[in-house]
C-alpha cells in the first residue's frame, strides 16, 4: 500500500484496486504519528474500510490511530443512505464512549489543601471496576425508560440538572432509541451498572486549566487559568459491550443475505436501507442514551461529594460528547446537501461555529471538543471548525491512540514505581486494582500534544485551553 505525504499533517493512502478500494485513505499526521503507525494493523484497516459500499470522499484516520475491531480507532468513515452501509465495528464494543468537563469555579490551591480526602471521597462514592456495580437499584421497566430517554431520565430522577441537558450531545437523548431491539441479555448486563465508571481507559480526573489558547472562545466557554476542573470518561458499560456482540451476529448473516464481500469479516454490515440496519441504529441509540444517563449520574455524584467539601461549590457542565457513535448528519457533498451516516470509533465530532446542533451560547465560536491525556498527562479542550466540518464531516481526534497494547504495558514496569513518579509530580492515583494502573502506563500511549497539534495544524480543530491532571481515579 502506498502512502504520499500530502503536506505537513497529511497523507494519502492511494487506492488499492485489487483489495477493492473504492476510495483513498487520508490520515493525518506528522512524522512521530506517522512512525507509530502499525503498518499490519491500522493501515490495513484504514484500507479495508475504504473498500465499503457507499463510501464517501476518503477513509479518514486521525491522528491517534490505532488497531480495532474491524474498523481502526481513530477511524471516520461516512456512507450514502441510498448505497452505504453501516458496520458496528465502526462504532465499537463501548457504544457512546464519550467524555465530559465539569468546570467547577474553584481555584487550584483550594483544592490542594484538601487533594488527598477529596480523591478518597470519589474514589469511595464512584463504583468503577471491572463488572462493577452501582448503588442505583432499577427494574428492567425503568431501564428501559433509560434506554429511551437517556440523561433525561436521569435529571428526571434528580441526578442531575435540567440544564445539563443543552450542553449534551443531542441534548442528552438520541430520539429514535428503541430499547426493543436490545437483547434480554444485553438489559441484564445493563441493570446492576448504571451509574459506574468501569475500567481499562475510563477514569475520573480533577484537574486545572493551566493554559489558554484562544481567549475568546475561552471566555465563551468559561475556562479561566487556575481554575479546577472534573473530567469524566466513561461508556455504555456490558450494556453496550452486548448490543454490539449481538448485532455483529445480525450483520453476520446479513452480509449473506445482501450479498455482501467485504476484505475482513470483522466490517460486518448491511445497507442502511435494510431491516437489519434499522434494529441496529435503534439498539445502539438506545445503548447511547444509556452511556449519557451514566455520565449524567456520575456527574451528579461528583456534585455530591465537592457540596461536601466545598459548600458554595457550583460545577457546571461544559459539554458532554461520544467518540463511538454513528449518526446520521446533513453534510455538503459534491457541492449538495445530503444526510449520511457518519462513523466515528475512537473519533469525536467537532461542529464548527453557527451549526444548529450547538447550544445557543456556544453556537457563535462552535462546538467544545474534549480531548483527554493518558493516565498522568495534560488534556485539552478543543473547539470545531468550518474546515473540519467541510474536509472529514465535522470530526477530530478523541485522545493519546495506544502504542503499547495492554499485555506490553503490563511487562513495563511494576504499579508501584509508576504511583511513585506520578507522585511525585504532584498527581494522585487511585485505582481498583493495580492492574489497571499498569495496563494505563502513560507511555503506553502517544503523546497527546503531538496528537492534538495535528489536528490544529491540519485546521480540523483548534485548541482553546489545557488541562493538568491533579488526581486520577482508574477501574
Amino acid at each position: 500500500m502506498a502512502l504520499k505525504q500530502i503536506d505537513p499533517v497529511r497523507w494519502v493512502l492511494e487506492r488499492d484496486f485489487k483489495i477493492g478500494m473504492k476510495v483513498t485513505g487520508l490520515i493525518y499526521g506528522d512524522s512521530y504519528i506517522i512512525q507509530n503507525l502499525e503498518k499490519e494493523g491500522a493501515l490495513t484497516q484504514i484500507a479495508n474500510v475504504a473498500c465499503l459500499p457507499g463510501i464517501l470522499k476518503h477513509s479518514f484516520a486521525m491522528p491517534d490511530v490505532h488497531w480495532g475491531y474491524g474498523f481502526p480507532i481513530g477511524g471516520v468513515a461516512a456512507f450514502s443512505l441510498n448505497e452505504g452501509i453501516i458496520s458496528p465495528g465502526g462504532v465499537g464494543y463501548d457504544i457512546s464512549c464519550g467524555v465530559r468537563v465539569m468546570l467547577t469555579f474553584i481555584e487550584e490551591k483550594e483544592v490542594a489543601s484538601c487533594i488527598d480526602e477529596l480523591t478518597a471521597a470519589l474514589f469511595s462514592r464512584v463504583p468503577c471496576g471491572v463488572g462493577s456495580k452501582g448503588a442505583l437499584k432499577i427494574s428492567e421497566t425503568e431501564l428501559l425508560s433509560v434506554l429511551a430517554k437517556g440523561a433525561l431520565w436521569a435529571v428526571k430522577k434528580g441526578y442531575g440538572r435540567s440544564e445539563d441537558l443543552e450542553c449534551i450531545e443531542e441534548r442528552g437523548t438520541l430520539p429514535h432509541a428503541n430499547p426493543d431491539a436490545v437483547s434480554k441479555k444485553a438489559i441484564e448486563r445493563g441493570k446492576p451498572q448504571l451509574g459506574t465508571l468501569g475500567s481499562g481507559n475510563h477514569f475520573l480526573e480533577i484537574q486545572v486549566i493551566d493554559e489558554i489558547y484562544d481567549e475568546n472562545v475561552a471566555r465563551q466557554f468559561g475556562l479561566n487559568p487556575g481554575q479546577v476542573t472534573v473530567m469524566i470518561h466513561c461508556g455504555s458499560r456490558g450494556l453496550g459491550h452486548q448490543v454490539c456482540d449481538d448485532y455483529i451476529k445480525v450483520m453476520h448473516r446479513a452480509m449473506n443475505k445482501y450479498g455482501i464481500s467485504v476484505p475482513d469479516r470483522q466490517l460486518c454490515c448491511a445497507p442502511l436501507k435494510s431491516e437489519e440496519a434499522k434494529q441496529y441504529l435503534g439498539a445502539m441509540q438506545a445503548a447511547a442514551n444509556y452511556a449519557l444517563a451514566n455520565r449524567e449520574i456520575i456527574g451528579h455524584l461528583v456534585r455530591e461529594v465537592f457540596g461536601d467539601f466545598f459548600p458554595k461549590s457550583d460545577l457546571k457542565l461544559l459539554y458532554d460528547v461520544s467518540h463511538n457513535m454513528a449518526h446520521i448528519e446533513k453534510h455538503d457533498v459534491e457541492g449538495k446537501q445530503a444526510d449520511v451516516c457518519v462513523h466515528r470509533k475512537g473519533a469525536t465530532r467537532a461542529f464548527p461555529p453557527g451549526h444548529p446542533s450547538m447550544p445557543e451560547k456556544y453556537r457563535q465560536v462552535g462546538q467544545p471538543v474534549i480531548i483527554p491525556g493518558s493516565m498522568g498527562t495534560e488534556s485539552y479542550i478543543l473547539v470545531g471548525t468550518k474546515r473540519g466540518m467541510e474536509e472529514c464531516f465535522a470530526s477530530t481526534c478523541h485522545g493519546a491512540g495506544r502504542v503499547l497494547s495492554r499485555k506490553a504495558a503490563m511487562k513495563s514496569e511494576k504499579a508501584d514505581t509508576i504511583l511513585k513518579r506520578l507522585e511525585d509530580r504532584g498527581i494522585k492515583v487511585m485505582a481498583e486494582t493495580m492492574g489497571t494502573v499498569r495496563e494505563e502506563i502513560p507511555e503506553a500511549y502517544k503523546d497527546v500534544s503531538r496528537v492534538v497539534d495535528v489536528v490544529e495544524k491540519a485546521g480540523i480543530s483548534r485548541k482553546v485551553a489545557r488541562l493538568r491532571p491533579l488526581a486520577v481515579i482508574k477501574g
